[in-house]
């Protein structure tokens, strides 16, 4: 992570500048009046992670200014994460600091958090590990309440689970999510919730399929099933795929079926260019789909050509982009087939220039 400009007084007009500069992005296109989500300007962020500094006796938590990582700046706090890491950031470094074991070639420290309170915290270092430093390790995690990772290279030393579990309320219902340590999640718990609120509000029942690709663990995977008659949900990620299947299974969805393949990937199966065995286990061949809406959710890369293509044939796409860039190019191309029925715009990240969006495309009637 790099050093933050923290001004929570302006969070809501540098909110507003990021969303008038996607407006500008996007405004050779047709577009309906957006929905802005603000996020709380402090206690937000759900995942962290610092540079450890070692000075003689001294341990500190540090970060470095964009493009320099020869000046060290000392964290002593960090307003903008939740209240789990804000609560035991002190304690830890205190705790460090006390112990040989724990400090000795201590590297990077990193946060993983839920909005219904569980922590996790990993700690990197330069050196193997060994029973001593697990001992010690044991220790402080029942000290802070709260889950120990060990990591060096070639070796992880896992001393509860490596993953926390998320709870998150969408449309009245609670969902149980798995979230594995250095999968992504979604940082902005807050911001979330209303990223999948909004999604499932532009979404009506249906007797229709789904189609999901870059879908993680299944973050919007969850709510947005129960209006489809069936979803199958795509994401290349090992790690993040096992995590979205025991999400389904947890929340008992009967609907949701899963396969390890990128978007390119799906893509080509799709056009029926080549078989994949990852899809073998599926219920139903592809063409005993009748899918109609397509939800994406992409890196900053956007789509590519091909899944822009792809995309072209769905009767409603439902866009979610962490880079106005690529989505005005991507736009762009969608243009020529949808039109835009909803825009939507989530602060995930205050205090910088990225901006969350989300957009509903409906095909043009020939």
């Amino acid at each position: 992570m790099q050093l933050l400009d923290y001004r929570p007084d302006e969070c809501e007009s540098l909110f507003h500048e990021k969303t008038e500069g996607a407006l500008r992005l996007l405004s050779s296109l047709a577009l309906p009046d957006p929905v802005k989500h603000a996020s709380p300007p402090s206690g937000f962020r759900l995942r962290a992670e610092f540079r450890v500094w070692h000075d003689e006796n001294e341990l500190h938590y540090v970060m470095f200014p964009p493009g320099d990582s020869r000046s060290p700046r000392v964290i002593d706090d960090f307003p903008i994460v939740g209240p789990r890491i804000t609560e035991a950031m002190a304690p830890l470094r205190a705790r460090l600091q006390r112990s040989t074991e724990l400090r000795r070639k201590l590297f990077q420290v990193e946060f993983l958090s839920t909005l219904s309170g569980e922590l996790l915290i990993t700690l990197i270092y330069h050196r193997p590990l060994d029973e001593s430093w697990r001992a010690q390790a044991l220790e402080l995690a029942e000290a802070l309440s709260c889950k120990i990772i060990g990591r060096s290279r070639k070796q992880k030393l896992v001393l509860d689970t490596d993953w926390v579990e998320e709870v998150i309320e969408v449309g009245g219902q609670h969902y149980r999510y798995r979230q594995p340590e250095q999968c992504f999640t979604q940082p902005n718990g807050i911001i979330n919730q209303k990223m999948m609120t909004w999604l499932l509000a532009q979404c009506v029942t249906t007797d229709t399929d789904l189609l999901e690709l870059y879908c993680g663990i299944g973050n919007f995977t969850l709510p947005l099933s129960q209006r489809f008659r069936n979803a199958l949900a795509t994401e290349l990620s090992k790690p993040a795929t096992a995590a979205a299947r025991w999400n389904a299974e947890q929340n008992k969805t009967s609907n949701i079926e899963l396969a390890r393949l990128s978007a390119e990937e799906m893509t080509a199966a799709m056009a029926g260019e080549r078989p994949f065995r990852r899809l073998a286990h599926l219920k139903r061949a592809l063409n005993q789909y009748q899918f109609e809406t397509l939800l994406v959710d992409p890196p900053r890369a956007g789509l590519d050509e091909a899944t822009r293509a792809l995309a072209g044939n769905f009767t409603r796409v439902l866009y979610i982009s962490c880079s106005p860039e690529t989505l005005a190019r991507d736009l762009a191309t969608l243009s020529a087939t949808h039109e835009i029925e909803s825009l939507a715009f989530f602060d995930q990240f205050p205090y910088t220039h990225h901006l969350e969006s989300g957009v509903v495309l409906r095909k043009k009637a020939v």
